[in-house]
């Protein structure tokens, strides 16, 4: 019988186990320490428990970490891309940005991807399986460890679609903003979509903190549904109306993201629909110089092109932004590391 996932659990779940075991409760709040605040990676670490409590908690359960498979340190800024290895042998990738405010950790949720857009390396191979909160967890702990830092930011935009997991995303959530914990403002994450519109209505419900990132890439639905499938399931208009009902049930701004693709999405006239369609909602647009793949013929648009477009947006009224491109020499594009372990493993 498998061990259950303790780092997965809840501080309430947890004590209800350790209830069971017959245990007092402030072991719970000793292991959950450890788990969260330690980064404990073996029950063995847990010294202010007896041997023997130890050794039952291991018959029990299981921790589940991640180990550094591939580290690559920018030379240009110093940002860092960690290609993770997990218990059962599959690969995720995170990358730790260092900015003005504190450090920033772009996180994956899945070991792949199932939403098959066409410029983007992660859903090439499609998706293996979800991850578990932990496993998203450790991937924060492991940079923290390796860097000797705390992370003040994160981003769920790394490999996978986060609403593809979302009952995982969501506990995942509960873990690193508990303020036995971690205690990260849920107003320092970000979840980036890719538009799954059921589980943004489910969102809307909850009255989220976090910062609702949606990628959208198009103005239209010739467009968008030539790079991104999912837009064939929900369209663009579909999409922008829930997104219009989130920001107006919420009060949160919704940050869509735009890679910039060269003779693909990057047009005047592309301004122009964009602006037309995001007109008067509560949002901001991250223009991303887009990361070029060699699996596809995408080309970035020059940093020329992605200025007029801005300029132009905010003509119309927007709020724009142009993400700095960081990591540019050391493959930052999600999926492209486990692309070249698994290449490497086929040899």
């Amino acid at each position: 019988m498998q061990n259950t996932d303790i780092k997965s659990m809840t501080l309430s779940e947890l004590n209800d186990a350790i209830k069971e075991l017959g245990l007092p409760k402030f072991r719970a709040g000793q292991i959950y320490s450890w788990l969260h605040k330690q980064f404990a990676e073996d029950f063995s670490e847990m010294t202010n428990l007896s041997k023997d409590l130890r050794t039952k908690l291991s018959e029990q359960f299981e921790i589940k970490n991640c180990t550094i498979e591939r580290k690559l340190v920018s030379s240009l800024d110093g940002t860092i891309k960690y290609l993770f290895k997990l218990n059962d042998g599959e690969f995720v990738e995170s990358v730790l940005m260092k900015y003005k405010y504190g450090y920033s950790v772009c996180i994956s949720t899945q070991v792949g991807c199932n939403m098959k857009c066409s410029f983007c390396a992660s859903t090439i191979d499609g998706c293996v399986r979800n991850l578990t909160p932990s496993e998203m967890l450790s991937q924060i702990y492991a940079i923290s460890k390796d860097n000797d830092i705390r992370v003040s930011h994160i981003v769920l935009m790394g490999m996978g679609e986060p609403l593809d997991n979302y009952d995982n995303v969501m506990k995942f959530m509960n873990l690193i903003t508990n303020e036995d914990g971690q205690n990260i403002s849920a107003r320092h994450i970000s979840i980036s979509t890719c538009g799954i519109v059921p589980k943004i209505k489910e969102l809307i419900k909850l009255h989220p903190q976090f910062t609702l990132s949606v990628s959208l890439h198009a103005p239209n639905d010739e467009i968008r549904s030539r790079i991104m499938p999912v837009n064939k399931a929900w369209n663009t208009d579909e999409l922008l109306a829930v997104c219009r009902e989130y920001t107006e049930t919420t009060s949160r701004r919704i940050s869509f993201e735009y890679a910039m693709m060269s003779g693909i999405n990057d047009t005047d006239e592309c301004a122009r629909e964009l602006a037309s369609k995001l007109k008067g909602m509560l949002c901001h647009v991250n223009l991303i110089p887009a990361n070029e793949v060699r699996e596809n013929d995408y080309k970035r648009s020059s940093s020329e092109v992605v200025e007029a477009f801005a300029k132009k947006l905010e003509s119309y009224g927007l709020t724009v932004t142009v993400r700095r491109s960081l990591g540019g020499d050391i493959n930052a594009s999600c999926g492209q590391l486990r692309r070249n372990r698994g290449k490497e493993e086929r040899l």
